[in-house]
C-alpha cells in the first residue's frame, strides 16, 4: 500500500500507530514477544490499515507475535473504535518492517567495507 500519505493522513497513521502501541501494551498473550508498532499505513478510503513492526527475537518469536498479532487484531480494532473517531474503523493486518532488515543489511555492508578498507590501507 505504500503511498505518499497527504498531511491528513499522516496524522490518522500517527494516531493509530499510538493507539495501538498502548492497546498492545495490555494485551495477556503469551505469544506476543517483544514487539515494536513501527508505523501505519492506512488507505486512503480508511477501511484497512497495514501495522508495520518489529520483534525483537529469533524466527519462533518473530512467527508467534505475528500469530499473536493476528489474534489481537479484531481486539484493536473495536478498541481503536472507542478511541477514534473515523468514517471507517480500519481492518488490521500486520507486516514486518521491511526498513528495520533493509538497515541491518546496510550496517552490514558498511562495516564489511570498512573492514576492506582498513584492510589495503594495512598491505600497502
Amino acid at each position: 500500500m505504500r503511498h505518499a500519505p497527504s498531511p491528513r493522513m499522516r496524522k490518522v497513521n500517527e494516531l493509530l500507530r499510538e493507539v495501538i502501541a498502548d492497546e498492545l501494551g495490555g494485551l495477556k498473550d503469551p505469544g506476543l514477544g517483544f514487539v515494536t508498532i513501527t508505523g501505519v499505513d492506512t488507505a486512503p478510503d480508511l477501511r484497512a490499515a497495514i501495522v508495520y513492526y518489529s520483534v525483537f527475537g529469533d524466527e519462533e518469536e518473530e512467527r508467534a507475535t505475528a500469530e499473536a498479532l493476528q489474534r489481537a487484531a479484531p481486539r484493536l480494532q473495536a478498541r481503536m473504535a472507542g478511541q477514534i473517531r473515523l468514517k471507517y474503523t480500519p481492518r488490521l493486518n500486520f507486516a514486518v518492517d521491511p526498513s528495520i532488515e533493509a538497515g541491518l543489511r546496510i550496517d552490514r555492508i558498511l562495516h564489511d567495507l570498512a573492514k576492506e578498507g582498513s584492510k589495503e590501507t594495512s598491505d600497502d
